[in-house]
């Protein structure tokens, strides 16, 4: 971390007018009181080489990647670390002196972060719902936590099959089915539920759960339900959570955790979380007015 120094930040995806991160990093710099700004920079595909270009040309410390490029991303890097390698995808770059560009997934560290300390996940069961590109970091974090079995739900398995392929062959001691979502019946040995779709997520079917209240109710009682959506804070599943009296994890917390561990990279010392949380809350209460 260098003090004098000023740290120029971004985030390309397409399309990203909703994004958090500018808070999320505004908020860090100026707990760690550092010089820094951070930019949306909304990158359609066909701009993405262009837009790599453009950050190293501009003297960009880095940028975080979301939906579409986490994936195609990963074909600039010259180095990346262990989560990149595990999911195939990459939503963080630090950009070197030399021009070339490190990756990282901190995906998978938010989402292991978030869960609750007490609870145990090793030798356990997993269903996972959606196998788009946020399942891969969910799936890896599934892994390093040492969960034996994940159901993974898909409204298309013809679709999904290569990304199925790609996780059997990266998570070879973790059993891993690919079951069409039209054909739950029942989570009943079920020990953690994780929604990766978008159904929930604000202008997007938000009053609508991925799954049926059957198949909520068919939980057990120790289940932890986990949205990756956190917005609005509270989606229609994790309120089924709520009413069933499940223990529940909100997609903020991973949104947030994720930040810290890329801003660390960045400046080489962790934010403080409940900052971070905090004025992200704050963001929510004034936009909810």
């Amino acid at each position: 971390m260098t003090l004098d120094k000023e740290y120029k930040l971004g985030i390309i995806g397409y399309p990203i007018g909703h994004s958090l991160s500018p808070i999320l990093y505004e908020t860090a710099f100026r707990e760690l009181g550092l010089k820094g700004s951070y930019e949306i920079i909304e990158t359609a595909p066909e701009d993405l080489i262009n837009k790599i270009k453009y950050l190293k040309r501009n003297k960009y410390y880095g940028f975080n990647v979301t939906i579409p490029h986490k994936v195609p991303m990963t074909l600039f890097l010259s180095e990346y670390d262990e989560f990149v390698n595990l999911t195939g995808s990459v939503n963080t770059i630090k950009i070197n002196e030399d021009s070339t560009l490190s990756g990282f997934n901190t995906d998978v560290f938010g989402f292991m972060e978030a869960i609750p300390k007490d609870i145990d996940l090793m030798g356990k069961k997993a269903a996972v719902l959606g196998t788009g590109g946020a399942s891969r970091a969910i799936c890896a974090g599934l892994y390093k936590k040492g969960i034996k079995k994940i159901d993974l739900y898909t409204r298309n398995a013809i679709n999904s099959k290569k990304t199925f392929e790609v996780l059997k062959e990266r998570f070879k001691t973790v059993e891993l089915n690919l079951i069409q979502s039209s054909l739950m019946d029942g989570l009943n040995d079920v020990d953690i539920l994780v929604n990766t779709t978008p159904v929930g997520m604000k202008n997007f079917s938000e009053d609508n759960s991925p799954i049926s209240d059957k198949n909520i109710e068919s939980l057990p009682n120790s289940a932890l339900v986990y949205d990756i959506v956190y917005n609005p804070l509270r989606t229609a599943l994790i309120s089924k959570a709520i009413k069933r009296n499940l223990r529940f994890v909100t997609g903020l917390d991973m949104l947030v955790w994720q930040a810290v561990r890329a801003m660390e990279i960045y400046v080489g010392i962790k934010p403080d979380f409940k900052s971070m949380k905090i004025r992200a809350l704050e963001e929510f209460l004034i936009n909810s007015k």
